[in-house]
């Protein structure tokens, strides 16, 4: 696994838009839109809770929060909260890879590629 700035590499593939490693190990596309509301408090898309509402269904061991390539993905309040919930760390995405790459427990991750 490896990132640089607009991309992850994961298992030789790359996504070039943020994403969700789900608890199974499959990977879907972040939706984004579901926090596009709180966009202008935040002066970007932030990572709200709507976003996060599958950790109650997959309900992982730890959840893993790449904020980017520099950290500066903002996470709301609300997801927060709910991220207070489980055992996560939120980090620049090249802090949590080499975690993720070490992690044996079930974990979900959401990446951000960009800032």
């Amino acid at each position: 696994m490896r990132s640089e700035f607009g991309w992850v590499e994961i298992g030789g593939i790359r996504y070039e838009h943020d994403i969700i490693i789900h608890t199974d190990g499959s990977i879907s596309k972040r939706k984004k839109k579901l926090s596009k509301p709180w966009a202008s408090e935040f002066g970007h898309t932030p990572l709200s809770a709507e976003e996060l509402a599958f950790l109650d269904e997959e309900v992982p061991d730890v959840v893993y929060i790449g904020t980017g390539q520099y950290g500066d993905l903002p996470v709301t309040p609300n997801a927060a909260n709910l991220l207070a919930e489980f055992e996560h760390v939120v980090r620049p995405v090249p802090d949590v890879i080499p975690l993720i790459e070490k992690e044996r427990r079930k974990y979900a991750a959401v990446l951000h590629v960009t800032c």
